[in-house]
């Protein structure tokens, strides 16, 4: 699945005219399911290494994991509170209720102009976004 989410965000980026090379990404979740700081089989991370692949640089948010867990299981950092306007591309990939309570507006507002929005968990209005699953 990581790298059908990845070559569809790498197809939106191209799209739009942003050059994956240098860009940056956010991924608003790691945990594996949604409101559950949990990380047990999440694939998260598989999208997070497919993007890194395209020599992008990728940061994670999840209010609910525990970061010194997500280091030591798969050695990954996360971001404590990503700057709006920041980011070629947010993926919304867990559907914790921080992230759907700011809704498009509010996730969008991460990303630079032009920026691509993609839902992964198809939380979010089909028409407030760049691409879902």
């Amino acid at each position: 699945m990581g790298a059908y989410v990845a070559d569809r965000i790498l197809r939106l980026m191209v799209r739009k005219k942003i050059n994956p090379v240098g860009a940056r990404a956010l991924v608003l979740g790691l945990a594996f399911k949604e409101n559950c700081p949990d990380l047990r089989n999440t694939k998260v991370v598989d999208i997070v290494a497919e993007l890194a692949e395209h020599s992008m640089t990728v940061d994670i948010h999840d209010p609910w994991v525990d970061a010194a867990e997500a280091r030591h299981e798969y050695g990954v950092e996360l971001t404590a509170a990503p700057k709006a306007g920041d980011y070629d591309v947010v993926i919304l990939a867990v559907a914790h209720h921080q992230f759907t309570d700011l809704g498009a507006t509010g996730i969008r507002a991460f990303g630079k102009e032009p920026s691509v929005l993609y839902d992964v968990k198809s939380a979010l209005p089909r028409d407030a976004v760049d691409g879902r699953l």
